[in-house]
């Protein structure tokens, strides 16, 4: 297919990557998908690092006694040694807590490893998700073993704490924020993206005005650095204002055209965004189960 994948078709791709090879329910590990993307380590600050490459960043909080992980890379082999190895070249410690931002696989999809030796933390709407969720031929990613049911989840590994929070559906329906307040970090998934965002309406159940909120309550926590879902640059405050800026325009000129007439199937090349550096006129944007949600939430 030349035509550029929808979030939550290339999820699907994954999964069916992952979950359909007999080797997954065995031991979680899987074929490698065709192309293989090599992973860098970055420092960040004392004690918490992000390694990125091989599907969406993982980040890597360092304790006295073990490691706090937010996202697992894209399924399989070699992402999966790749991820382990890379985690070894920061610290020989054990991997203690595992948080999901997101089923997609390029971030979900190594997290059935650390389930037999870890907690692999969501939000219940995401362990929903995980639990309806189904590839083409039915089989299913395994659960996480931490579901929490409020906002929020807080876990440490001695002074190193990290708290998890859902502000509801934004990217998609179960989006998990980390937040290490020690150090004044946050693990943001792909509510923050430094590429054109897309939202997984369906199956998903993402919201464009619950992310608009997801990044008003992120900028609501004190922290001075942010690691977005993809990417090599860590973002600063002044750049998560930048980028809830840029949301904040697309929606008032997409509830503007709607108010002035702009008929659907015309409304997403009515949108300007060639000054936020968006291109929402591809497959992404204008398949009609996204044009059908965007256009009803966008009406409201």
């Amino acid at each position: 297919m030349s035509v550029r994948l929808t979030f939550a078709a290339c999820a699907a791709v994954l999964l069916v990557t992952a979950f359909n090879s007999p080797t997954y329910a065995q031991t979680g590990r899987t074929p490698a998908p065709a192309v293989y993307e090599p992973m860098q380590v970055k420092k960040v600050t004392d004690g918490l690092y992000v390694i990125t490459g091989g599907g969406g960043n993982t980040t890597v909080r360092v304790g006295k006694d073990a490691v706090i992980l937010v996202d697992t890379k894209n399924p399989g082999e070699p992402y999966l040694s790749d991820l382990e190895a890379k985690i070894k070249s920061i610290t020989p410690l054990p991997v203690k807590y595992v948080f999901i931002t997101h089923h997609h696989g390029d971030h979900s999809g190594n997290e059935g490893v650390f389930l037999a030796n870890g907690s692999v933390i969501a939000s219940q709407d995401l362990a929903d998700i995980f639990r309806d969720y189904k590839t083409t031929k039915g089989h299913k990613a395994p659960p996480p073993n931490v579901i929490y049911a409020g906002p929020s989840i807080q876990v440490s590994v001695d002074s190193a704490t990290a708290i998890g929070y859902h502000f509801g559906p934004g990217h998609t329906g179960g989006d998990t924020v980390v937040y290490f307040p020690d150090i004044k970090v946050v693990a943001s998934g792909d509510l923050v993206a430094d590429k054109t965002p897309n939202v997984d309406y369906v199956p998903g159940g993402g919201s464009i005005l619950g992310w608009q909120r997801s990044l008003d309550a992120i900028l609501a926590l004190d922290f001075d650095y942010l690691i977005s879902g993809h990417g090599e640059q860590i973002k600063t405050r002044a750049d998560v204002i930048a980028y809830k800026h840029k949301w904040d325009l697309f929606i008032a000129r997409a509830r503007a055209s709607i108010k002035a007439g702009t008929p659907k199937d015309k409304l997403m090349a009515s949108i300007k965004t060639d000054d936020l550096g968006w291109t929402v006129t591809n497959l992404g944007w204008v398949w009609p189960e996204m044009l059908d949600a965007f256009y009803a939430e966008m009406s409201k």
